[in-house]
């Protein structure tokens, strides 16, 4: 797929549901880590994420800067459009940024706490 963007996903974007709603297709995910990050939880208030997930608790990562810290999950590769698609699905409570990845693959987008 030419034009790719790497998603790094540790929620609900890895579930062939969600993906099947959001973007028509099952994206293969490459496992990987970025650090410096902790997991949390964060309830979201948006009806259509919500509907989409089938539940208002999400996970969330929030920075740590200690390099000690990180979170597990995958690699997506999408298209610019489905980058799109992905960032009106995540609520306001996200922001997407860009951080390294664990295996040294360069880096990924990743949405953490706005």
């Amino acid at each position: 797929m030419t034009g790719t963007e790497k998603l790094f996903s540790y929620g609900t974007l890895r579930e062939a549901s969600v993906q099947r709603k959001l973007f028509g297709r099952l994206v293969a995910g490459v496992p990987d880590a970025v650090m410096g990050y902790r997991l949390a939880k964060v309830t979201i208030a948006d009806p259509d994420a919500i509907a989409t997930s089938g539940m208002a608790v999400h996970l969330i990562i929030d920075p740590t800067g200690n390099p000690e810290d990180f979170v597990e999950g995958q690699v997506l590769s999408l298209t610019p459009d489905e980058l799109r698609i992905a960032d009106a699905y995540e609520d306001d409570a996200y922001r997407r940024v860009r951080a390294p990845l664990r295996s040294g693959n360069g880096s990924a987008w990743i949405y953490v706490r706005a």
